[in-house]
C-alpha cells in the first residue's frame, strides 16, 4: 500500500506492506463556508453573547483600538479577515486615524518576528497606515493586572492593554492541554509576559488538562478568568478543516465563541477509536503544523494516544525552522536519555522551553519513535530522535512482527485527537 501525507510544503510518499492492517483515521469532512467576507460581515452583526460590533464601536467611541492577532505558526486567513474589520470599523467610526489602531502579533514565548516575519503575517498592503507590532515576551513594556484564582500573574502586552477597545483574533484547534486554542488565548498567551505563560502552563499536570476539555480543564480556567480581567471585548475565530479551509467563522464575547467553536472543532477532529494500535504513522499536517520541532511535539504526543502500550510511532515533520526554541535544545541536549529529562523536570520544576523536552520525553520514554525530518540527524539525536526514512522504518517495524499488525495512519496528527466509545 502506498500513500502520500503532507510534509511541509508539499508531500512524502511512504510504501506500507501488504500484510498489515491498515486503518485511516482522519478528521470528518466539513464544508468550507461560501465567501468569507459575508461569512464575516453575517458574524459581526449577529454575535454571540454581546451587541453587534457597530453599536459597541459606537458605544465605546474608542480613541484607540488593539488587535491581536496570531503569528505564523496559525494559518489564519488574516488577509481575508483583517480588512474586513478595518473596512467596519472605518465606516463605524470615520474620525478615527488608522494611525489609533495597532495590530500586535502575538506569537507568546516564539521567538519575535522581524520585519520580513511581520510581513508575511499581515502584509502592509491590508492595514497601510496601521501600526504593526511583534510582541515580545521578554522585552516589550507590560501592564499588570494582577493575579487569576489560580495564581497566575496577568501581564499583557502595553499597546494592546492600553487601547480602549481589545479585539483579538484567532483559531479555533484541540490543543493537547488547554484543551482548545481560541477564546482569549491570543492574548493571555500570544500577547503575555512571559511569567504569564509559565505559570499558566505550570497547570497542565493538574487534573483535567488534557485535549478536547474546557470545563473543569486548569488550564483553560485560567486563561479565560485571565481574559475576563484585561476585558477583550470582542473575539472573531475560525475553525479550519482539514485543508485549512474556514468551516465556521464565530464573532463574539470570548468565551462564547470559545464555547460554540469547540464544539465544531470537536465534531471535527475528534475520533472514537474501538482500541489502540501496534504501529502509528502520522503526519503533523504539513506547513505551518510542521513549522518547526518545538510545534511538531503536538502530533506527536495527539498521535501517541492511539498507540498500544509499547509501540512504534513515526513522525512526519519538515521543521523548516529547526528546532524552533533555544530553551528548549540547550535543556534537552544536555542528557543522554529521555528518562534523565523527566527525572531532572520533577525535580527542578516548571521552566517553559524546558517543559517541552518533558513533553517530548514522556512519549519517547514510553514508545519506539522514528521521525522523517529535514532536520540534521545530529541535532535530532541530541533530542533522542531518531531519523530514519519511512517505507524503511515501518518495513523492519512490520517484518519483526508476529502475525499481521494494525497501523493507524494520522494525516493532520497535531489537531487530531481520539477517545473510546
Amino acid at each position: 500500500m502506498e500513500m502520500e501525507l503532507k510534509y511541509g510544503d508539499g508531500r512524502k510518499t511512504i510504501r506500507i506492506p501488504d500484510r498489515a492492517d491498515v486503518t485511516i483515521l482522519k478528521p470528518a469532512e466539513f464544508p468550507a463556508v461560501g465567501s468569507i467576507t459575508d461569512t464575516l460581515e453575517k458574524a459581526l452583526n449577529d454575535p454571540l453573547g454581546c451587541q453587534p460590533f457597530q453599536s459597541m464601536l459606537q458605544q465605546a467611541d474608542p480613541e484607540t483600538i488593539a488587535i491581536a492577532v496570531p503569528d505564523e505558526t496559525r494559518p489564519v486567513p488574516l488577509n481575508l479577515i483583517l480588512p474586513v474589520i478595518l473596512e467596519e470599523i472605518r465606516k463605524t467610526l470615520p474620525a478615527l486615524n488608522p494611525s489609533a489602531i495597532t495590530i500586535i502579533i502575538g506569537g507568546g514565548l516564539h521567538p519575535p518576528l522581524d520585519d520580513n516575519g511581520r510581513e508575511r503575517v499581515v502584509p502592509r498592503q491590508i492595514a497601510p497606515d496601521c501600526r504593526i507590532n511583534a510582541h515580545d515576551a521578554l522585552h516589550d513594556s507590560m501592564v499588570d493586572y494582577g493575579l487569576t484564582s489560580r495564581k497566575t500573574p496577568v501581564r499583557i502586552n502595553a499597546d494592546f492593554a492600553s487601547a480602549d477597545f481589545k479585539i483579538v483574533i484567532g483559531q479555533i484547534d484541540p490543543h493537547q492541554f488547554v484543551g482548545f486554542t481560541g477564546g482569549a488565548k491570543g492574548v493571555v498567551i500570544g500577547c503575555a509576559a512571559s511569567e504569564t505563560i509559565e505559570h499558566n502552563h505550570s497547570l497542565m499536570f493538574e487534573e483535567g488538562a488534557r485535549v478536547g476539555q474546557i470545563a473543569g480543564n486548569p488550564v483553560r480556567e485560567d486563561l479565560n478568568e485571565a481574559g475576563q480581567m484585561v476585558g477583550i471585548q470582542l473575539a472573531i475565530n475560525v475553525v479550519l478543516n482539514a485543508e485549512k479551509n474556514i468551516v465556521q467563522m464565530l464573532v463574539g464575547q470570548p468565551q462564547e465563541v470559545l464555547r460554540k467553536g469547540a464544539e465544531t472543532c470537536s465534531a471535527v477532529y475528534g475520533v472514537d477509536i474501538a482500541e489502540k494500535f501496534d504501529i502509528v504513522i502520522a503526519s503533523c499536517g504539513g506547513h505551518p503544523k510542521d513549522i518547526c520541532l518545538y510545534q511538531a511535539q503536538k502530533g506527536l504526543n495527539l498521535a501517541s494516544q492511539a498507540l498500544s502500550p509499547g509501540g512504534h510511532i513515526l513522525l512526519l515533520a519538515a521543521s523548516p525552522q529547526g528546532v524552533g526554541d533555544d530553551i528548549y535544545f540547550d535543556y534537552v541536549s544536555q542528557f543522554t536519555t529521555p528518562e534523565e529529562v523527566l527525572n531532572d523536570f520533577k525535580d527542578t520544576g516548571f521552566r517553559m522551553g524546558a517543559h517541552k523536552a518533558y513533553l517530548f520525553g514522556r512519549t519517547l520514554a514510553a514508545f519506539d519513535v522514528a521521525i522523517s525530518s529535514d532536520l540534521d540527524p545530529g541535532v535530532l539525536r541530541k533530542c533522542h530522535l531518531r531519523a530514519a526514512d519511512p517505507t524503511v522504518i515501518v518495513g523492519e517495524w512490520v517484518d519483526a512482527f508476529k502475525g499481521r499488525p494494525s497501523i493507524a495512519v494520522v494525516p493532520n496528527a497535531n489537531t487530531t485527537y481520539f477517545y473510546h466509545g
